[in-house]
């Protein structure tokens, strides 16, 4: 999508609500280091003095406050594998802002260096800030999760793959209502409009529904002739109306205390005649359109806000108004889920992605991403690496 606004797409934390999540472990999916014999000359790594660094001045943005800090204030800074999220680096030089672009060439460059050369380049031409929030000064942040989901589908209906997943109707306008969930169930103009609009059908509608939550998924479609063939559904809109989370609402009719993805199906599973009017109670519906996936861009998520493809474990949704899309963002975060101390790079956002210390983590596609994606809420830090100012 243009900018991959994921009005559908909540964090796992509203999606634990939802109930669109389990719970298990992953290992991050990240593409392979290019080989090279050309590694550029090393850069000489500068440290600014305690005095110079006091006079640096704190920079306010958004809801933000950056407070200079040195580099070993940055947690297990010595010991991450750069070259990893060089990836990440790479592609938002596809769509650099005007802070970083003039940087572009020497990323480029540097992307055959070792990690030393990396760690250098980053410590001379960039200073950490510490994000903090405006107020609540001293508090930590919230790190939750995302992912893109894997699903079966059909390319024509049968009586086990039934849901069909939907381009946007002719006419659509954004930011106007359109019918609701249960109106394009129940009344002929809705339907009469998404009629050939079809892409796929899947078999579960709650997962058609976490499909659109996430607002991207990879897709194994059975074409009419047998063949299959992966392809990416992203995000081409929505129906103007509402999210509310089913989950919330199961909990708050006392239905569920685990609101998490098998608990939402094994309640299903209990009152399937309620199941219509349990969609029902989220209005919103996502329009997607579909997107080739060939063997290098499988490497690689959907396209973030920035307009650029999300690198697992090395992308993260912000909120733009405190970071920049395209900020290198040193991200600390320990909790029951996992520990993290790496180099992302900002390239998304989501509507529940606000606020200076808040966001979402790409840890990449399929069931065991889900997994670690559905469980992970944890207390985060951040520092932005920003360009400084020519000496």
């Amino acid at each position: 999508m243009k900018a991959l606004k994921w009005f559908g797409r909540a964090t796992l934390a509203a999606l634990t609500l939802a109930g669109l999540a389990s719970c298990g472990h992953v290992s991050l999916q990240t593409p392979a280091r290019p080989d090279s014999t050309a590694t550029p000359a090393p850069v000489a790594s500068v440290s600014p003095a305690a005095d110079e660094l006091a006079a640096t001045p704190t920079l306010l943005r958004g809801k933000s406050k950056w407070v200079a800090a040195p580099w070993s204030e940055l947690p297990g800074f010595e010991a991450d594998a750069l070259f990893e999220a060089w990836n990440a680096f790479l592609k938002s030089c596809e769509r650099p802002g005007p802070t970083f672009a003039p940087l572009c060439s020497e990323i480029r460059r540097l992307s055959l260096g070792d990690a030393a050369t990396q760690r250098a380049w980053l410590q001379d031409r960039l200073q950490p800030y510490r994000v903090e929030a405006l107020q609540d000064i001293g508090t930590d942040g919230l790190l939750t999760a995302y992912f893109e989901p894997e699903i079966e589908a059909r390319r024509l209906p049968d009586p086990v793959f039934a849901v069909p997943l939907y381009q946007p109707p002719v006419g659509l306008k954004p930011g106007k209502a359109w019918f609701s969930r249960r109106d394009i169930d129940t009344l002929p103009e809705p339907q009469t409009a998404l009629r050939g609009r079809e892409i796929v059908y899947l078999a579960d509608p709650v997962q058609a529904m976490m499909l659109q939550i996430q607002g991207s998924g990879r897709i194994r479609v059975t074409e009419p002739d047998g063949a299959q063939r992966l392809v990416r559904l992203a995000y081409a809109g929505h129906n103007g109306q509402p999210y509310q989370s089913i989950g919330r609402w199961l909990i708050d009719q006392g239905e569920l205390r685990d609101a998490s993805w098998p608990g939402i199906h094994a309640w299903i599973t209990q009152h399937p005649q309620q199941l219509t009017e349990l969609l029902w109670r989220n209005p919103r519906v996502v329009f997607f359109r579909e997107e080739a996936l060939g063997d290098f861009d499988a490497g690689f998520g959907p396209r973030g806000a920035q307009g650029v493809p999300l690198t697992p474990g090395r992308s993260i949704a912000v909120d733009p108004d405190s970071i920049p899309y395209g900020t290198p963002v040193w991200l600390a975060s320990k909790g029951n889920s996992i520990t993290l101390e790496r180099l992302v790079l900002a390239q998304d956002t989501g509507s529940a992605i606000t606020g200076a210390l808040r966001a979402d983590y790409f840890v990449g596609w399929g069931a065991q991403a889900g997994e670690l994606a559905g469980r992970l809420k944890q207390s985060l830090r951040l520092w932005v690496l920003w360009p400084k100012s020519p000496r």
